[in-house]
């Protein structure tokens, strides 16, 4: 019983990370050697791993702490040592035409304006040359104060990115609608611990309940027929530039 709740309370509800991280691990692994690529608002460098056979360039604003305003969830350190080009993702010291593949992932939320983003990345871009786009579709306060949208829906993508001379040839969600709720049961206790009181009482009650719900969520997402129209963790996109 105890292995199973572990089973349950690490996996249901826990997956979008997962899964953004795979997604990303494939699409990089699978181009051709020596494409030279941007990470723009690489932030860590955290898919650096997946770069080892590509000509790869790390951009950052390079303004997040770690602790920010204190406010909301934050990361408490953050290490930009292996950024190369310090700039707004807006404008960006490098040649049109200058890249192969840019990446961009879970940045958006984090710029005032990611219209302008896309303008630049299509700048950046050789003619055939491929966007790698992550972003959520509703997230909840993080890195504050540099955060200024929630999410943004696939309708965004759709309507914006063939303004900018892109083609997308590939928009998946990650996750799903229970999902997305489980993800949320899993993270009662600590905005509970935060921003209210959960004393042993509140935490017996919890545990029994969470685990009922959970296994009703994980039933209903794996019978999912496509929740994802009403709510998903994120959106995955990549986009051809074709003029």
């Amino acid at each position: 019983m105890k292995n199973f709740i572990h089973i349950l309370f690490n996996h249901v509800g826990r997956k979008s990370v997962l899964n953004r991280d795979r997604f990303i691990e494939k699409t990089l692994t699978n181009l051709k050697r020596d494409l030279r690529i941007l990470d723009a608002g690489a932030g860590e460098c955290k898919y650096k791993k997946y770069c080892n056979h590509l000509d790869y360039v790390s951009q950052d604003v390079c303004e997040y702490d770690g602790s920010g305003d204190a406010r909301a969830l934050q990361t408490g350190t953050y290490n930009f040592t292996n950024i190369e080009i310090v700039s707004d993702i807006t404008n960006i010291p490098e040649p049109d035409c200058s890249f192969d593949i840019i990446l961009c992932t879970e940045v958006f939320q984090h710029i005032i304006s990611p219209k302008a983003a896309i303008k630049e990345f299509s700048r950046l871009l050789k003619e055939g040359g491929v966007l790698i786009l992550t972003t959520p579709v509703s997230s909840f306060t993080h890195f504050a104060p540099h955060y200024y949208h929630n999410g943004f829906s696939r309708y965004y993508f759709e309507m914006i990115l063939p303004k900018y001379g892109f083609n997308i040839d590939k928009l998946t969600y990650n996750g799903n609608y229970f999902e997305y709720m489980a993800t949320e049961i899993q993270r009662i206790p600590y905005m509970a611990k935060r921003y209210s009181k959960f004393g042993f009482f509140q935490r017996l009650i919890y545990a029994p309940m969470a685990i009922i719900i959970l296994m009703l969520l994980n039933k209903l997402s794996l019978n999912d027929t496509n929740s994802t129209e009403f709510a998903s963790a994120g959106i995955h996109v990549i986009a051809k530039k074709i003029k």
